[in-house]
């Protein structure tokens, strides 16, 4: 099983701060390779700098993680996605707003 840090609140990669039913992936941060479920997670534990993702990394690189099932998904397969490719598993739509923060967009 994969290490999901920061404030997680359940076993599918909730956090104190993104709690909804839809609320199930966590993403692998470039500049320390821990999973985190946010970004307000990972600012709260860390002192380094968030480093976006390069687009050029995302077709083959796993930085996301399915809460649900432990998939981990390369980035372009969860932005091409509204769920889980492996359980089916809906994913947060408005989670693409916040893509700047964790991809090159």
């Amino acid at each position: 099983m994969v290490h999901v840090y920061g404030a997680t609140i359940d076993h599918q990669t909730r956090c104190k701060h993104y709690h909804t039913d839809v609320d199930i992936i966590a993403i692998k941060f470039k500049c320390c390779n821990k999973y985190y479920p946010c970004i307000h997670c990972h600012e709260e534990d860390e002192t380094h700098p968030v480093e976006p993702w390069p687009s050029d990394t995302f077709e083959h690189t796993k930085a996301i993680l399915c809460g649900v099932c432990q998939h981990e998904m390369t980035i372009r397969s969860y932005m091409d996605h509204t769920h889980c490719p492996n359980c089916h598993a809906l994913f947060n739509s408005r989670c693409q707003f916040h893509y700047h923060h964790y991809f090159e967009i």
